[in-house]
């Protein structure tokens, strides 16, 4: 079928959208995006032999947004820069750091790339300017695949350091004084994807900062933050809050973009009554291996990694089917070994693969070439990541598609049923809390190894004096008086960095073990303690690597899972009772509040469900004892004209399945992010109640974040609840429908009456 369309004729919305509609399925959107000019604006003002090098490369001037931001970089002003993919933020910042090093060979830069893959990218456009230049420009990789001799070297003469926040957190830092030169002349900070700097991660790179800065103090150096980021609604902001300093904000593209289609493609449904469509996995399938048996390279981006593994098999399958090559295509995601993922880069670069199913871990700027059609499996949990993942085809300057396959998400069919929505919404917030004490303390002890504190010194412009105190009382620190200063030192026996992690807020985790080999147990994974309890209990199904595995037995001293190798075609879900209770309020206005709270979360029972059909084919026993998390959560009191209904347990669990689904879309967040409790007469608030609480110990912002845009969120659930096409209610809106009431009219009452109390979302 692609062939026709495609093998003959140009790659067009038109030929996609016909070959679409022989699917039975509904295109819902179809948005043509017309080709944009580029804007230039000069040189400004770097090096000659800079400007003669970039002409070389076929660069007449600079676009008008990487003229601004080289400019300010140059004058040493701190920047965030927001535009598009493929927009050439590169040169904002290579550009700055590659002048100085011409005018200063002893200048130094750091550049902090989230994956290891954009850092050996980067190094290897460092190389090509370098030759372009006739230049010796010493950059080096830092992090965990560095070899001992090329660290050595790094250390002794790097000029451009490219690493990861892990690495600069446990082998930086804390070795500062091996880097002191490095310190002394550093220039630069670059910070790319800065939006993928959120929740607990976000959390702990500003903290991480922190320290980084006290270092820099320490050595005299005043470095200038270059930061980029993709389209989100508080860049400059976000920039503060992880740096804390102030950032000029440049958002204005010039750069060219090419012409791109964009549609929404729902599966038919296959049962009205209960409004059930055909698998989105498996029209993804078949829609890439179309695309592929007529040569359109492709990229297929789904949210899981068990999801990489079955479209990639199912593409493979029906491509041997044709007689086609199965090794065209390949997946791509977290748990290949590197080796295996740089060979992947290299070969969709070369055009050697013509296709890829990822998870997101392929959104960012990593250069894989230029690709006709991207395929999107659902819509992927942000504004942000799915613009990126759009974007993703049509790098070069050609023509290019992009297609959503929406999944039975409630959030995928809202946006199925209102394009427009997804079309005209704004990027989402950015949010983070620096000031999570399980978070700022981990990092207060990280720092006061690498540099003594001196009392009335803040951290990240905070007062930590109350943290000091009570680390010197535990002996943790030791606090020293003298010459009429107060200071603190490290003296606890143990090395901070090396146990704490930058994906959880507090420092336990569980081990996870594999004991499939009597005498031989590797260690196979990690997971934060509060996640263990309902993800990795006896009997529960853990995936790794392509394989699966039955946990054995969870030691709760030891904080080790034993897991071994189990050929099943199932996994599990666990269910869990909670309570939540409220300890402190921070703001209300008589239906809305937010403040801390006490999850207490007793899992009991797991399902055993089907990998193929999603049916639950059995379960099992959790004996697990309780466990007790703070945090922070918001809550809606429900009013009196809903409080005596009868039908409130039916509206109330609705309601929190819309809250589930449509928070994130808010939040940039995940569904795992946020939980949603309900009490049916609280003590505190005297009412039936629900609660959005963050998953995370001590909270990263999401509880404020649903106060903030409470009275936007709730319009949202009912508009999700409008637009859902079903009778009386299913999984992609409130839930089951309930045979007593019309459960969607009961949960569109409690929605009603919670707007009419005048709720206002803050500006």
């Amino acid at each position: 079928m692609f062939s026709s369309l495609f093998g003959k004729e140009e790659f067009s919305a038109e030929s996609l959208a016909k070959y679409l509609s022989k699917l039975d399925g509904d295109i819902t959107c179809l948005k043509k995006f017309p080709p944009r000019e580029p804007s230039y604006a000069g040189f400004a003002g770097i090096d000659p032999q800079i400007i003669q090098a970039l002409k070389a490369r076929g660069v007449p001037s600079l676009y008008t947004h990487q003229n601004r931001a080289v400019s300010l970089a140059l004058a040493g002003q701190d920047i965030v820069i927001v535009t598009p993919t493929a927009s050439g933020k590169t040169l904002c910042y290579n550009l700055p750091v590659i002048n100085s090093l011409l005018h200063d060979p002893d200048s130094r830069a750091l550049y902090l790339f989230p994956t290891k893959a954009l850092a050996q990218d980067q190094l290897t456009e460092l190389g090509r300017f370098s030759e372009e230049l006739g230049r010796d420009i010493r950059a080096f990789t830092y992090d965990g695949d560095t070899p001992r001799e090329a660290r050595a070297a790094a250390k002794e003469g790097g000029q451009i350091i490219i690493t990861n926040p892990d690495m600069l957190n446990v082998g930086i830092l804390p070795y500062h004084t091996y880097w002191a030169k490095f310190f002394q002349n550093l220039n630069y900070i670059v910070v790319d994807e800065l939006h993928t700097y959120r929740g607990v991660f976000g959390s702990h790179l500003a903290n991480l900062f922190s320290r980084l800065l006290r270092i820099c103090e320490f050595y005299n150096s005043k470095p200038v933050f270059i930061c980029c980021s993709a389209t989100i609604a508080n860049p400059a902001e976000h920039a503060k809050a992880l740096t804390g300093r102030n950032a000029t904000l440049i958002s204005e593209n010039g750069a060219p973009s090419p012409e791109k289609d964009f549609m929404i493609y729902n599966p038919p449904i296959v049962n009205r009554r209960a409004g059930i469509r055909r698998s989105s996995l498996f029209e993804v399938s078949r829609i890439a291996s179309e695309a592929l048996a007529a040569n359109v390279s492709t990229i297929v981006f789904t949210r899981s990694r068990l999801n990489v593994e079955l479209i990639l098999k199912a593409v493979r399958k029906e491509l041997v089917k044709r007689g086609l090559d199965p090794e065209t295509i390949t997946g791509y995601r977290a748990g290949y070994l590197p080796k295996e993922r740089r060979a992947i880069e290299r070969a969709l670069r070369g055009g050697k693969l013509r296709g890829v199913v990822s998870t997101n871990a392929l959104e960012l700027g990593i250069d894989i070439g230029s690709l006709d059609l991207a395929i999107l499996h659902g819509y992927p949990g942000s504004i942000a990541s799915a613009w990126q993942q759009i974007g993703r085809a049509g790098r070069r300057g050609s023509h290019s598609a992009a297609v959503m396959v929406p999944s039975a998400l409630a959030m995928d069919q809202f946006l199925a049923a209102k394009p427009e929505w997804f079309l005209g919404a704004p990027p989402e917030l950015a949010r983070i809390d620096p000031m999570n004490p399980y978070i700022q303390v981990g990092h207060v002890r990280c720092s006061a190894f690498e540099l003594p504190f001196r009392q009335g010194e803040t951290f990240g412009g905070q007062d930590i004096e109350q943290i000091l105190e009570f680390l010197a009382a535990h002996n943790v620190l030791h606090k020293a008086e003298g010459d009429g200063e107060v200071s603190y030192y490290w003296q606890d026996d143990s090395y901070p960095a090396a146990g704490l992690s930058l994906r959880s807020a507090t420092g336990d985790t569980y081990t996870i073990t594999d004991i499939s080999n009597a005498g031989r147990a590797r260690v196979i994974g990690s997971m934060d303690k509060h996640s263990a309890p309902t993800m990795i209990y006896p009997g529960a199904v853990y995936f790794h690597g392509g394989q699966s595995y039955i946990v054995q037995e969870l030691s709760e001293e030891e904080l080790l899972c034993k897991v071994k190798l189990a050929n099943v075609d199932y996994y599990t879900e666990a269910e869990s009772t909670a309570h939540i209770n409220i300890t402190d309020e921070f703001e209300n206005d008589g239906v809305f509040g937010w403040g801390d709270a006490v999850v207490a979360t007793t899992p009991y029972m797991y399902k055993k469900i089907r990998l193929t059909t999603h049916e639950n084919i059995g379960h099992g026993k959790i004996e697990l004892p309780e466990e007790k998390m703070e945090t922070t959560a918001a809550w809606i009191a429900v009013p009196d004209e809903s409080a005596n209904s009868p039908d409130l347990k039916i509206a109330v669990d609705g309601f929190k399945n819309l809250l589930r689904n449509t928070a994130p879309l808010f939040l940039m967040c995940d569904r795992e992010d946020i939980q949603i409790h309900d009490r049916i007469k609280d003590p505190r608030l005297k009412r039936p109640a629900i609660f959005i609480a963050d998953t995370v110990p001590g909270g990263v912002g999401m509880a404020e974040g649903v106060y903030e845009i409470r009275g936007k969120l709730s319009k949202a659930c009912l508009d999700v609840l409008d637009s859902c096409g079903c009778r009386d209610g299913c999984p992609a809106c409130v839930g089951a429908a309930s045979d007593d009431f019309d459960t969607k009219s009961s949960v569109r009452r409690l929605i009603k009456n919670i707007l009419s109390q005048k709720v206002k979302s803050r500006p």
